[in-house]
């Protein structure tokens, strides 16, 4: 049975000569020292929308971010997004780097039918960082005030958001506008809320979770819930978070292996590692082998022959052929985290082997986050996955059950646009 979306679609209205607003996550990888674009997916997964738009005779803004006070690094501003939308798009996108003082509002009130501009990067406004979000916890309706909102929301007649990526952030230029213009759901923002709510609500069986990764915690924020709700089968635990679980099980992993989790924090996880295993006995599948280097080459070790002073660096080939037959046979598989430190051709077989089964398998397949998208884009073709999410955060915490704040929104918007 197919699940409503509460998310008012894009051809709802007619946007010929009107002013449309339109909040995309173009937030993109930079190179460290030229502070180029080294990955543009998130701006091409962006471009029906956008095209949708200008050819429906929208006079359209957009309002974007790149970097955070969390990556300052990061925080650039967009003119080189608006070039690779142009280039994308056959037609010229403008910019300016003014998020929505008296410049950006002139450019705005100038714009004609079919034209777009990118407007100043929204990060540049305290009420847009994470910083603001964390300290100044304030509602939509309470965010009507902000400068964004009271500049930009007089400005236009509609808003249009396909910021999936960002739907975890309670932010003025995501949930605010939805309070004072009439709000739609971009392509890209239904379709990740449709493929994620598929495997939510109506996948098929067996579901197969397959957890990896460094950032174990995005593992651990959705595992207890997805097996709780009998939302999956089985979890395929690898990379650290099989580390993590095999000593949950009380296995020594060595003093190096160990040393590093405990270094890096993860050693919390090993209690609620130990919980999950025993409150749900035989859904969550460990590694039966560990791959390490030694004497410059890949050497790997059963677990039951564990303990060694060594770091693991990648699953063994024991473990991929037994977590092979499990994504072979599901009927619904989701993946988010390598296997092991794929950037290392030594311990690239994990990773590999795991994306390769899962973008052949028959089941229906979703892969998502950061790296993993990375890691699928070197190894597999991203077109046999039936959906890559651009989501990182956002797609954990969704998948934790938990309403985003976008959604949240977008679903208030829904119901007064019936």
């Amino acid at each position: 049975m197919e699940t409503k979306i509460e998310i008012t679609p894009l051809d709802h209205y007619n946007y010929k000569n009107k002013k449309v607003l339109l909040r995309v996550d173009i937030n993109s990888p930079l190179d460290p020292a030229t502070k180029n674009i080294v990955n543009d997916n998130r701006i091409r997964m962006s471009i029906p929308t956008i095209k949708y738009l200008l050819d429906s005779g929208a006079k359209l803004a957009i309002i974007a971010h790149q970097g955070d006070t969390l990556d300052y690094q990061n925080l650039i501003p967009l003119h080189e997004h608006a070039q690779i939308l142009s280039n994308y798009l056959e037609k010229k996108v403008d910019y300016i780097d003014d998020v929505a003082g008296p410049a950006a509002q002139k450019r705005v009130q100038d714009l004609n039918p079919h034209e777009a501009i990118i407007l100043g990067n929204v990060r540049y406004l305290c009420e847009e960082v994470s910083t603001f979000e964390d300290y100044v916890k304030l509602k939509p309706e309470e965010m009507l005030n902000t400068y964004i909102v009271r500049n930009l929301a007089p400005l236009f007649d509609y808003y249009v958001n396909d910021a999936f990526a960002a739907a975890h952030r309670n932010a003025p230029s995501m949930v605010a506008f939805q309070e004072l213009l009439p709000s739609v759901g971009g392509f890209l923002l239904i379709q990740e809320v449709t493929a994620l709510t598929k495997v939510l609500k109506s996948s098929k069986k067996p579901a197969i979770f397959v957890l990896g990764g460094a950032k174990i915690s995005d593992a651990f924020g959705m595992m207890k819930h997805v097996l709780q709700n009998g939302i999956a089968d089985k979890i395929l635990a690898t990379g650290l978070v099989g580390e993590v679980m095999l000593m949950a099980q009380g296995i020594s992993l060595g003093e190096k292996t160990e040393k590093f989790i405990k270094d890096k924090s993860l050693d919390v996880f090993v209690q609620p590692a130990g919980e999950y295993l025993k409150d749900f006995p035989g859904k969550i599948v460990c590694p039966v082998d560990l791959a390490y280097e030694k004497n410059a080459g890949r050497c790997e070790i059963l677990v039951e022959d564990l303990p060694i002073n060594e770091m693991f660096m990648d699953i063994g080939k024991n473990t991929i052929k037994l977590f092979t037959e499990f994504i072979q046979s599901a009927g619904t598989i989701f993946l988010n985290g390598p296997a092991g430190v794929y950037e290392n051709p030594l311990f690239a077989e994990g990773t590999k082997n795991i994306l390769s089964a899962v973008s052949e398998a028959d089941g229906y397949t979703v892969i998502g986050g950061g790296d993993t998208v990375s890691a699928a884009s070197r190894f597999t073709d991203l077109q046999k996955y039936d959906y890559v999410c651009t989501g990182g955060g956002a797609m954990i915490r969704f998948l934790s059950g938990k309403e985003l704040p976008l959604i949240k929104a977008m679903k208030k918007a829904y119901y007064k646009s019936f």
